[in-house]
């Protein structure tokens, strides 16, 4: 059995809520809350002019990542990105785009725990109804994917605040980490006054919550328009 702090955080282009764009900021709040792995979304990454904010994060943290672009913003790559202190050995990158919406994606990536492998699922769902009924039926088949084997961490922002449908729909074919049981104060958007949660973990296979936690630092409430999730974890291969 292995514990791992994992941990997911919607860095929001790593524009603070003074209106401030700092990188090194949200590396900060990472190094605070200590994780083996965080699934970061709303990154800026690479463009012509600049190596971007993933490059920059990792570098500061002296972590390994990888990024699943969707688009371009300004003219740079834009998408989810993992950091690892652990080697990441495959990744891969799942379309959840849905008709004339924001191209969305699920990034996966495959991190060796010893002489095991985590399978992480990176997701950032999409704003419409309509939008998340289709791209939870996705998810769960690139999941549920029988070739890829347990165990498996799903985070990200799911952009939902209430047990909508995509909730229900990884609720029936996956474990739900709930809130209630570890968190009395358990919104994560937006961050400086949290009034919904939008950000979840799932997990499927031999995974055991010890700890959860939400760290409401005044640098973390300022720092991007959510709050990073964390979770401790013990987890047999």
């Amino acid at each position: 059995m292995t514990t791992l702090r994992v941990a997911t955080y919607n860095i929001h282009r790593c524009r603070g809520l003074d209106g401030r764009t700092s990188a090194s900021r949200i590396a900060d709040v990472i190094r605070a809350i200590e994780p083996d792995v965080i699934a970061l979304q709303e990154v800026i990454g690479a463009s012509p002019s600049s190596a971007g904010h993933a490059e920059e994060l990792g570098a500061l943290l002296g972590m390994g990542w990888v990024m699943a672009p969707t688009r371009h913003l300004r003219h740079a790559l834009f998408g989810n990105v993992v950091l690892s202190r652990l080697p990441i050995i495959h990744h891969a990158q799942y379309d959840l785009s849905w008709k004339t919406c924001e191209p969305r994606c699920c990034q996966r990536v495959d991190i060796q725990v010893g002489a095991n492998t985590l399978h992480l699922y990176n997701v950032h769902l999409g704003t419409a109804f309509l939008e998340r009924r289709y791209q939870a039926g996705r998810l769960s088949a690139v999941v549920h994917d029988r070739r890829i084997g347990e165990p498996k961490i799903v985070l990200g922002d799911f952009n939902e605040w209430m047990k909508g449908l995509a909730t229900q729909m990884l609720s029936e074919r996956l474990k739900s980490i709930d809130l209630r049981k570890h968190l009395r104060r358990r919104r994560t958007y937006p961050g400086m006054f949290p009034v919904v949660h939008l950000d979840h973990i799932y997990y499927e296979g031999k995974v055991e919550v010890t700890k959860l936690e939400l760290p409401r630092t005044r640098l973390a409430l300022m720092a991007s328009d959510h709050l990073p999730l964390v979770a401790e974890l013990k987890v047999s291969f």
